[in-house]
C-alpha cells in the first residue's frame, strides 16, 4: 500500500513540475534568449522550483552556518541523491546563477532548454567538451554568475547513498577564479525521493539543507585543489 502511494505522489509530483514549466514556458522561451535577461530568468525558475515543491507538499528548511552575501559570486557545491536536488538548489541560489551538468539534460523535456542557453553542458567522455565547457563556466563566474555543480558528477546506485568521489574541475576552477567555494548538505532528500524516483516513488516531507561557511580560495595556489577538494568532502560529509 505505501509502495503504491508513493508511485502515486510520483506521478503527482513530476506533473506540478510540467504543470508549472507549461505554464511558465512563453517567459522561459522569452527569458533565454539573451544573457541580459538571465536574472529575471532565475526568478522564475526559483518561483517554479518552490511552486512545484509546496503543491506536492514538499518543503525546505535551510539552516546557513553563515549568512551568504547577496552581492558576492559562488560556487555551490552539493551532494547529489535526488532529481530534486536541482530544485533545491534554485530555491537556495536565486538571482544570477547557472548549473554544469551532463550533456544528456539537453535532450531533458524540462531542463532542456535551460541547458542549451543559461547553463552549460559537459561531455566528460570528451576532454575538448569539458575545456569548452569549463572555458565558458569561467567567463560566466567572472560576469558575475555564481555556479551550481554537484561534484560526484551523478546520482551513484547505491541505496541509501554514500557520498562518492568528487572530480576535480570546480576546485581548481575556484582557484583559478578566486571565487568562494559554498558547501551544500542535503542531507535527507533521498528519503523523500532518490535519483528519478522510479524505484521507491516519492512522498510529502520536509527536506533540510545545511548551508555551510563559504570557503575562500584567494590564499589557495592552483596545485592545492586536491586539499580543496577534500576540505569541501569532509564538509559536505559531515552532515549526511
Amino acid at each position: 500500500m505505501i509502495k503504491l502511494l508513493r508511485r502515486i505522489h510520483l506521478i503527482y509530483s513530476l506533473a506540478c513540475i510540467l504543470f508549472f514549466f507549461i505554464l511558465f514556458l512563453p517567459l522561459y522561451y522569452w527569458f533565454t534568449r539573451h544573457p541580459r535577461y538571465y536574472g529575471i530568468l532565475n526568478k522564475f525558475r526559483t518561483a517554479h522550483a518552490y511552486l512545484s515543491a509546496t503543491f506536492a507538499g514538499i518543503f525546505f528548511r535551510f539552516e546557513f552556518e553563515k549568512k551568504l552575501d547577496k552581492n558576492q559570486t559562488y560556487i555551490f557545491c552539493a551532494n547529489h541523491t535526488s532529481n530534486l536536488d536541482i530544485i533545491i538548489m534554485c530555491a537556495l541560489a536565486r538571482g544570477r546563477y547557472h548549473f554544469m551538468g551532463k550533456e544528456e539534460l539537453t535532450k531533458n523535456p524540462v531542463l532542456g532548454i535551460f541547458f542549451k542557453t543559461i547553463d552549460v553542458a559537459v561531455s566528460r567522455a570528451s576532454k575538448i567538451s569539458s575545456f569548452r565547457a569549463f572555458k565558458k563556466v569561467g567567463e560566466n563566474l567572472e560576469n558575475g554568475m555564481s555556479l551550481i555543480i554537484f561534484p560526484e558528477g551523478k546520482i551513484d546506485d547505491i541505496y541509501p547513498p554514500v557520498l562518492q568521489d568528487f572530480k576535480s574541475g570546480p576546485f581548481r576552477l575556484a582557484i583559478e577564479k578566486n571565487i568562494p567555494i559554498v558547501p551544500v548538505s542535503i542531507t535527507n532528500v533521498w528519503k523523500i525521493m532518490w535519483d528519478d524516483g522510479m524505484k521507491h516513488g516519492s512522498r510529502p516531507g520536509i527536506i533540510d539543507v545545511y548551508v555551510h561557511e563559504p570557503i575562500l580560495t584567494s590564499i589557495l595556489a592552483v596545485e592545492n585543489d586536491e586539499v580543496l577538494k577534500n576540505e569541501v568532502y569532509s564538509k559536505i560529509n559531515s552532515k549526511l
